[in-house]
């Protein structure tokens, strides 16, 4: 008798980069998926024939997964992005499929939560403190430490993070901010903001797994681009880490010491850490993988070796990461100007830089680029491979150094009152 293949809900918002991903992922398994998400009027056609959710209210889009799971059950349930994985845990959790508890998935995504729940566990983590913009703005900077980093409660990609070095710039940046803000719909995370301390260091960004509560490391970023601010343009990863072994051990004895705290017990770890004074601290421990497309450093030849990783894992069985060779690394392309793209130029010429394995440009032609902290996308990404970290940085610096984005300037009509 041949056994039906394995069926799995993707919960994801209709625009994540995770969606495409996952399903292709899904398809070497030989998975079902299902594609759990808002947007019936999507022209995104396993967007427009799943399942369609309340992304924004999660006990009804639990109770909306629990009804179609009695007709058509679910053999694991999968939250792609911060935004996604409170609601994927309590389906899981209500359906006796693998999971993280829904508290800890909820402290993974929600900033604020995250801080006072790790220094409460004596996780290194930066001072910090919760800002009402719905208060007065200057008094709330009594106390502060200066430089400060602002970020909204629940946003990604570096959104809406602000470093302020004074208070007149701490009222600006809270403004700018609450613009970005909104249309968010929690009346929470809208009127909210997090001030916490500026740590001058290196950035590292980590990426593992858990199962059975077991953390297991799979790489380890060096970030060789400064991220001294004002905005956090997040650019060059590149691994295997250049950091001595000691510093490495510590990295992830922290990232361990933040699961546990959380009470993550399974499924995708990406971290973001600051390198200072031999310690190092906690920005941020998501229990998802890296976003974007950056989990092509991570490929093993065709496989999609990340989320094949992450889709087995949700269907609680056992998996590995096949080591890859040499070092690799990816350049999420910084946006030069605002505007309207026109072309890009150079596409050949970045292609031809040795180590260079892909050029891959996901904005087309007419779509607006926003710098941060407003924008929220990339306009593409380099990946390279190469013997050395330093090679792979080089090549990448030097496929940049070859592209140019050509923009317009956007008008905008305004309505005559």
């Amino acid at each position: 008798m041949r056994l039906s293949p394995a069926r799995l809900l993707l919960v994801a918002q209709p625009s994540s980069y995770r969606i495409a991903p996952y399903l292709r992922a899904a398809r070497q398994l030989g998975v079902q998926v299902l594609l759990g998400s808002r947007g019936e009027h999507s022209l995104t056609a396993e967007v427009h024939r799943g399942l369609h959710l309340d992304l924004d209210d999660t006990e009804r889009a639990v109770g909306q997964i629990l009804q179609v799971a009695a007709h058509t059950p679910f053999a694991g349930i999968l939250g792609s992005d911060d935004s996604t994985v409170e609601i994927a845990a309590h389906a899981a959790r209500a359906l006796g499929l693998p999971h993280n508890p829904p508290a800890a998935a909820r402290l993974s995504r929600r900033k604020d939560l995250a801080r006072a729940h790790l220094l409460q566990a004596g996780c290194p983590v930066p001072r910090h403190r919760l800002i009402s913009l719905r208060r007065p703005l200057l008094e709330q900077t009594a106390g502060l430490d200066w430089p400060c980093v602002l970020k909204p409660l629940n946003l990604a990609a570096s959104r809406g993070v602000i470093r302020v070095d004074t208070p007149p710039a701490f009222v600006a940046a809270c403004e700018r901010i609450g613009r970005i803000l909104a249309d968010t719909p929690d009346e929470f995370e809208r009127t909210h903001l997090l001030a916490e301390a500026y740590i001058d260091g290196l950035e590292v960004a980590y990426e593992g797994y858990l199962h059975a509560g077991q953390l297991t490391t799979l790489a380890l970023f060096d970030k060789p681009d400064p991220l001294v601010g004002p905005f956090f343009e997040e650019t060059i990863y590149v691994t295997p880490s250049t950091l001595d072994a000691s510093t490495q051990t510590l990295v992830e004895k922290r990232v361990a010491e933040a699961c546990h705290a959380y009470g993550l017990t399974t499924g995708p770890v990406h971290a973001e850490l600051r390198l200072d004074a031999d310690e190092a601290w906690i920005l941020e421990v998501a229990a998802r993988t890296i976003g974007g497309d950056c989990a092509r450093t991570l490929d093993s030849g065709e496989e999609l070796a990340l989320e094949t990783l992450t889709l087995a894992l949700a269907l609680g069985r056992e998996a590995t990461l096949p080591r890859a060779q040499g070092a690799r690394g990816v350049m999420m392309l910084p946006i030069p100007r605002g505007g309207v793209l026109r072309r890009v130029e150079g596409l050949n010429a970045a292609r031809r830089v040795p180590g260079i394995e892909k050029v891959d440009i996901i904005v087309r032609e007419g779509q607006e680029l926003v710098p941060l902290p407003e924008g929220n996308q990339y306009p593409g990404y380099l990946f390279a491979r190469a013997p050395t970290p330093q090679a792979v940085v080089d090549a990448l610096r030097a496929a940049h150094a070859a592209l140019n984005f050509v923009v317009a300037p956007v008008f905008r009509l305004q309505a005559q009152h």
